[in-house]
C-alpha cells in the first residue's frame, strides 16, 4: 500500500487528523479480511451500481433507514473500472467501521486508493459547500447533509447512532444515571450543539427534563471520548459505537432516556465526484450484507 494511503485528506475548513489516527486508548478494531470474502466482493458486480433511489422520506431528512445508493455505469454498458483515488469526507464516529470497509475494496481491487477525512459532520457538509474535491460524503445526520444538499446526489441513510454516557474507568464522578449529569461539581463534556452528537445531547437532556452545565464543548464526537478517556473531564455523552469502540479505557453507562434520539446516518455522492465509479464500488458495499455486518459490530443500527 502507497504511503499516500495512510494521509487523510486537510481540507481548509477544518483538519481532521490522519485517516488511521484514533484516540490513544482506544483499542484497533480487529480485521477480518478473508481471501474468499474479498474474492466475492470482486466478482459480485458492486463496482458498477448499488440498490434503488432512496425513498421520498429519506430525500426530505425524516428517518427511512433505506440504505439505498446509486451507481454509475458508463454509457457503453460496460462496468467502469475502479481505480484511482477515492477521497471520502466521513464523521468522526465512522472511522472504525469504514477504514476496515476500505481496506477490503482496497485489498479487491489494487488500483483503487481511499483517503478519508474523518471530522465533524457540519465541517464536512461546508467543506463541500465550499468546493472541496471529494468523491462521498457522510454525515451523522440529515441535518448536516441538508447543508450539502445543492452538491451532493443520491442521499440515503444507512445507519443510526444513539448515546451512552461514558467515564473513566474508576467512575471518579460516580456517575450511574443521565440524572447524575446534573451535579455542578462533575466534569463534564458535551459535543458542541451544531454537530450532530451535541444536537442529540441537548434533544436527550431536554426531552428529560434536566439541567445540565457542562465544563467543555468538544468540537466533535472523538474529542469528548478523548476527555473521557484521558481523565480530564468524570463524564460525557457520546455515540454508542464511539464507547464501544474505546472498550475497557472507559466505563459505559447506558441511557434509556436516549433511545428515542436516532441520529441517521445520511451517505451522498458529491455531485462532481471525481471517481463515481470508486464511488458507486463503495456505497454498494456499505449497502451490502458485509458493510451492514461491519457496521453492525462497531454498535450502528442497520436497516
Amino acid at each position: 500500500m502507497s504511503a499516500a494511503r495512510h494521509v487523510a485528506i486537510r481540507p481548509a475548513a477544518a483538519a481532521p487528523g490522519p485517516r488511521r489516527t484514533r484516540p490513544a486508548a482506544r483499542q484497533i478494531a480487529s480485521r477480518h479480511v478473508a481471501a474468499l470474502a474479498l474474492a466475492a466482493l470482486a466478482a459480485s458486480g458492486l463496482v458498477a451500481c448499488a440498490d434503488a433511489a432512496p425513498s421520498s422520506g429519506t430525500a426530505s431528512g425524516t428517518a427511512s433507514f433505506s440504505g439505498a445508493s446509486s451507481g454509475t455505469v458508463s454509457p457503453s454498458g460496460t462496468t467502469p473500472a475502479v481505480a484511482g483515488r477515492l477521497v471520502v469526507l466521513a464523521a468522526a464516529s465512522l472511522q472504525p467501521a469504514l477504514t476496515e470497509l476500505g481496506d477490503e475494496l482496497e485489498a479487491a481491487h489494487p488500483g483503487l486508493q481511499i483517503d478519508f477525512s474523518f471530522a465533524a459532520s457540519s465541517a464536512l457538509a461546508e467543506q463541500v459547500v465550499a468546493g472541496a474535491p471529494a468523491d462521498l460524503l457522510l454525515t451523522a445526520s440529515a441535518a448536516t447533509m441538508t447543508t450539502a444538499a445543492e452538491r451532493v446526489t443520491d442521499q440515503a441513510v444507512f445507519a443510526g447512532n444513539t448515546l451512552v454516557i461514558v467515564t473513566p474507568p474508576d467512575n471518579p464522578g460516580k456517575v450511574a444515571t443521565l440524572t447524575d449529569l446534573e451535579n455542578g461539581d462533575l466534569r463534564l463534556a458535551l459535543c458542541a450543539e451544531e454537530v450532530p452528537c451535541g444536537a442529540a445531547a441537548a434533544q436527550v437532556i431536554e426531552q428529560a427534563g434536566l439541567t445540565v452545565t457542562p465544563d467543555t464543548y468538544a468540537e466533535n464526537v472523538t474529542a469528548a471520548l478523548t476527555l473521557a478517556v484521558t481523565g480530564e473531564v468524570d463524564a460525557a455523552l457520546v455515540y454508542t459505537t464511539d464507547a464501544k469502540d474505546a472498550g475497557e479505557a472507559v466505563r459505559t453507562i447506558e441511557v434509556p432516556e436516549a433511545a428515542s434520539v436516532v441520529n441517521d446516518y445520511l451517505v451522498a455522492t458529491v455531485a462532481e465526484a471525481p471517481n463515481p465509479a470508486a464511488a458507486a464500488a463503495f456505497r454498494a458495499l456499505l449497502d451490502s450484507e458485509r458493510g451492514r455486518a461491519a457496521l453492525t459490530d462497531a454498535g450502528f443500527r442497520v436497516p
